[in-house]
């Protein structure tokens, strides 16, 4: 089971600049489901990887998937050589992704983002057009179905949004 406090309070303390994305952000936004992982969008500045890495050693991350014992570092060399990661951690799984699908990297991602507050922790989570967009992108069974609900309640809050502005 992912402990999404601990792992959002990992990031925070470590000064990461990220973005929550995928299921866990449509949740945030209303989807109704759950998910299993947090999926991040983070900045690829060599400050940033350097945090990113120390904001996860003390959880041992190893490649979700790989074999029992593959040799793995988790530094800012291993990111820097690549883009998106998927991990599991004492803390629970975490991808990283330098890059979203149909989106492009965090200052594409991150322009959209709106600041909320998750278990007393500030952080940014992408808008739903960014969400849409990914989904879309990505295609796999799971999102293409999550789409409908996703769409209506981006229309959802656009009307709230216009009738705010009426107001």
């Amino acid at each position: 089971m992912t402990n999404f406090k601990a792992l959002l309070q990992a990031l925070s303390e470590a000064r990461v600049n990220f973005v929550i994305v995928g299921a866990y952000a449509a949740v945030l936004h209303g989807l109704a489901g759950v998910t299993q992982d947090l999926d991040i969008c983070y900045e690829r500045t060599p400050e940033n990887l350097k945090r990113l890495a120390s904001a996860f050693k003390p959880h041992h991350p190893r490649l979700r998937g790989a074999p029992p014992g593959l040799p793995f570092k988790l530094d800012a060399d291993t990111l820097k050589r690549g883009m998106n990661f998927t991990l599991t951690t004492d803390l629970g799984d975490v991808d990283l992704l330098g890059e979203l699908d149909g989106v492009g990297q965090f200052s594409s991602v991150s322009q959209a983002a709106e600041s909320i507050s998750i278990f007393n922790i500030p952080c940014r989570v992408a808008g739903l057009n960014v969400i849409i967009q990914s989904k879309r992108a990505a295609a796999r069974p799971k999102d293409l179905s999550a789409l409908p609900e996703l769409e209506a309640l981006k229309e959802l809050k656009d009307a709230q949004k216009r009738q705010k502005n009426k107001n």
